[in-house]
C-alpha cells in the first residue's frame, strides 16, 4: 500500500467517509485545499449518501475532474474526455470487486459482503496511482 493510500485509510479511521479520506489524501496533487475537499466529499459517502455508488471511487471521479477539466473558462471541452476516464475507473473497479454499488459491496441485499470500505478505499487509491497521478 501506497503512502497516499496509507494516509486515506488513516482519514477514514478518523472519522472522514470513504470520499473523504480519500479526496484528502490527494488533494494537495490536483489544486484542492483540504478544508475544501473534505466539504465537497461529505454528501459522496455511504454510496453518495444513499448506498449507490461507492463513495472511494467517487471522490476518484472528483479527482479525474480536477485534473482533467480546463475549467470554466472553457465550458465544455474537457467533460468527454472526464466521462471516458471515469467510465474506465468505474470498469476497473467492478472488475476487481463485481459491483462499484456500496450496497452490493456491503451485501445489503444478499448478505455477500464484497469488500470492506478499508478495502474499497485501497482499490480506489490503486486506481488513483495508476490512473491519474503521472
Amino acid at each position: 500500500m501506497t503512502e497516499r493510500a496509507e494516509r486515506a485509510q488513516s482519514l477514514h479511521n478518523k472519522g472522514y467517509n470513504c470520499a473523504q479520506a480519500v479526496v484528502c489524501a490527494y488533494c494537495d496533487l490536483f489544486g484542492l485545499d483540504e478544508e475544501t475537499a473534505y466539504k465537497m466529499a461529505e454528501g459522496f459517502g455511504l454510496g453518495m449518501g444513499m448506498m449507490d455508488t461507492c463513495g472511494a471511487l467517487s471522490a476518484a471521479f472528483m479527482l479525474a475532474g480536477m485534473q482533467g477539466s480546463k475549467g470554466t473558462e472553457h465550458p465544455g471541452e474537457t467533460k468527454a474526455q472526464t466521462y471516458k476516464t471515469t467510465k474506465m475507473l468505474a470498469a476497473a473497479f467492478r472488475e476487481k470487486n463485481g459491483t462499484y454499488l456500496c450496497r452490493e459491496l456491503k451485501g445489503i441485499a444478499d448478505g455477500k459482503m464484497r469488500r470492506s470500505c478499508p478495502g474499497c478505499i485501497e482499490d480506489a487509491c490503486s486506481l488513483i496511482e495508476t490512473a491519474l497521478i503521472k
